[in-house]
């Protein structure tokens, strides 16, 4: 298989999946036992949970210039009721979260969203139709209490970016996304290269990384034929 390189800065429809893989990120509600039926059940409730939060974010785009501040809060609010910011952010941060405080933690938590809106958001708002198909969800055989669901993103333009949500259950029982796989990359560790990566070159200054952090990922799309 030969592979096509891409960087995100310079692809519109790749700008979409980003934003969209964490904005259709959901939460799956109530306890989900491996059953022949609940990876249908979970399938279905991701189905309704992306798009009751697509309809979310239509509604509050036309925030998005006049009321900007609205535009964020709001949707910060439904999302971080749906993602596990936090699990992820720790996960980014690896061997460094350990050694931080819990200010620099919560700091990095939000610079991390912040990024995010900021760098995909625009873009989202300026481009052209797209879909989501949830196509199959499945219980990890080792424990019931994670959960992998596949997705397919349509740009725009036709093109299908296969996607894969990692999910675990909270203390709540809540089911919420803790990691992404796009195109076989796994989103959480290339972020967390990344954070490596800059503590070495910020000679392990913590708080130099947060505040320079942004979510800009280069992806290799595998290219047919």
């Amino acid at each position: 298989m030969r592979y096509q390189y891409f960087h995100l800065s310079k692809i519109r429809g790749m700008f979409q999946v980003v934003f969209f893989i964490f904005l259709g990120m959901v939460c799956l509600g109530g306890n989900a036992h491996a059953d022949e039926n609940q990876e249908e059940v979970v399938r279905q409730t991701v189905e309704d949970s992306v798009k009751s939060l697509l309809d979310k974010f239509n509604k509050e785009r036309e925030f998005y210039d006049t009321e900007p501040d609205r535009f964020f809060n709001n949707m910060d609010v439904a999302l971080s009721e749906i993602v596990d910011f936090r699990r992820i952010a720790a996960r980014v941060m690896g061997k460094y979260a350990r050694k931080a405080s819990k200010a620099q933690r919560d700091n990095f938590v939000n610079i991390f969203k912040k990024s995010l809106y900021a760098t995909y958001t625009k873009t989202l708002i300026e481009s052209g139709v797209f879909k989501i198909n949830v196509t199959k969800a499945k219980i990890n055989s080792r424990s019931d209490e994670r959960a992998s669901v596949n997705l397919d993103v349509v740009s725009d333009n036709g093109t299908v970016f296969p996607v894969v949500y990692a999910m675990h259950k909270n203390k709540e029982h809540q089911w919420l996304v803790e990691n992404v796989v796009v195109f076989g990359v796994n989103v959480g560790l290339a972020f967390r290269d990344r954070f490596e990566g800059q503590m070495r070159k910020n000679k392990n200054n913590i708080d130099a990384v947060i505040k320079s952090w942004t979510v800009k990922l280069d992806i290799v799309k595998p290219k047919e034929g």
